[in-house]
């Protein structure tokens, strides 16, 4: 398999990490979606990373298809995602919250970084910054003093809630030291230290 993006994104590196926390075999090709949009055209009409291209040639886009069928083929026994009922519900809302989030975290990224800055708009950026810290502060509240999200063992909410700590980090969200003060950051340090996530950082623009 080829996973197509590049680390700085949270959406590719959270699916490299799902990839390698369930070991499927995958090699990396580093485009970003704005700089390379060009070769990514080929493999998605939307120009937008990740890309994932199967064995056999098929390719899939958007992350959340990409890890449904990483779990699917790498997870049977549905450790990261609970196969039904209210374990999985929960699980997939504490996802939909990180994920909000990061979309949120990215939009003002684009918006600070992209935007010419005499054309932002500053009440639209303070709306992303606010949806980015409430996402950020509902999992710090459902984490507290606990080991995981959800459940006695790593759930894939928390491989998206320390993808999307790590990232806020990167793009220097603002008030995020109060947002997240204690839950969070411990959550980064512990699963930052597994190979999963070493081996898949973020990577700098410059690099």
């Amino acid at each position: 398999m080829l996973l197509i993006g590049r680390d700085l994104s949270p959406f590719v590196r959270r699916t490299a990490i799902v990839m390698a926390t369930v070991n499927v075999p995958f090699e990396r090709q580093v485009l970003a979606a704005i700089e390379d949009g060009a070769q990514l055209a080929p493999h998605t009409p939307l120009g937008r990373v990740p890309v994932l291209i199967l064995e056999d040639g098929e390719t899939l886009i958007d992350s959340a298809a990409i890890i449904d069928h990483i779990l699917e083929v790498g997870d049977p026994t549905q450790a990261l995602l609970p196969a039904t009922g209210h374990d999985r519900r929960r699980v997939l809302y504490l996802c939909a919250i990180a994920t909000g989030a990061m979309e949120k975290g990215v939009a003002s990224s684009y918006e600070r970084f992209q935007r010419p800055r005499e054309l932002i708009h500053g009440p639209w950026l303070d709306r992303l910054f606010d949806q980015a810290r409430g996402g950020l502060a509902a999992l710090e509240v459902a984490l507290g003093e606990r080991d995981w999200l959800h459940g006695d063992a790593m759930t894939l909410a928390d491989i998206y809630a320390v993808v999307l700590y790590d990232f806020m980090q990167i793009i220097d969200l603002p008030r995020l030291a109060e947002t997240a003060r204690v839950a969070l950051p411990a959550l980064s340090a512990r699963l930052n230290a597994l190979p999963a996530f070493q081996d898949h950082r973020f990577i700098p623009a410059s690099a």
